[in-house]
């Protein structure tokens, strides 16, 4: 695993990335990627602390592993996306804005960012300034925003929400470039209130059998419903 800053590491799966924190006590995996990798035996590899899993959402390229794991934390609002649809097992740990996960000596900050999907969560590590893991904030990266799942208002909600905080300073997404400044929030913002506004050129595009259009807003591109 790749090395972030100390007792943190993160692991491409492809597309994706997971993420493993370490205290003195246990040690946290962010995510399980989408290949079916051994997340287990790679996290093992590098920690012989206790385990515990945190899903940020119950998108399909961040659950691709987490057979092997008995129970995990997830927001309330993804389990049934993540059982009905994605036919995810395991026992669901609930978690919710501001519940703490203590590492020993790491006290880990859940932050629900909804609008991505219903229950996205990051990980706000206030000890190292930083948010980990989850899709809302990338740089250069692609943002899905189409399907039943996803919703604008409730996406530029939430990043509004996190610019009155003043305990972070980067983010490491689970997509594109591994680290982030918070000074590119207000573009994502920008740029989702111009896409509700009809006023972001779309490009027409087909992946996984599904039709989407594409809006690039500089800092980011948005893949979105189709429009009338």
């Amino acid at each position: 695993m790749k090395q972030l800053f100390d007792n943190t590491w993160a692991e491409p799966d492809g597309g994706v990335r997971f993420f493993l924190l370490t205290g003195q006590e246990s040690a946290l995996v962010i995510d399980t990627g989408m290949s079916g990798l051994d997340v287990r035996g790679v996290v093992l590899a590098q920690t012989v602390l206790p385990i515990r899993l945190l899903n940020t959402h119950a998108d399909r390229d961040h659950i691709g592993s987490n057979a092997q794991f008995e129970s995990f934390y997830m927001h309330p609002s993804e389990a049934a996306f993540y059982r009905n649809v994605q036919g995810g097992q395991g026992t669901i740990v609930p978690v919710f804005e501001g519940d703490v996960i203590d590492l020993g000596d790491r006290a880990l900050e859940i932050l629900h960012l909804p609008g991505h999907t219903p229950g996205s969560i990051t990980v706000l590590d206030r000890k190292n300034r930083c948010l980990i893991g989850g899709d809302p904030i990338q740089e250069d990266g692609e943002i899905y925003m189409f399907g039943p799942q996803r919703d604008f208002d409730a996406y530029i909600a939430s990043l509004k929400r996190l610019l009155q905080r003043d305990d972070f300073d980067f983010i490491y997404p689970s997509h594109a470039k591994e680290k982030v400044s918070r000074s590119v929030i207000p573009s994502l913002i920008d740029g989702a209130e111009r896409i509700l506004a009809g006023t972001v050129e779309a490009t027409k595009r087909e992946r996984f059998g599904k039709t989407f259009t594409v809006c690039d807003v500089g800092v980011a591109r948005f893949l979105c419903n189709v429009q009338p």
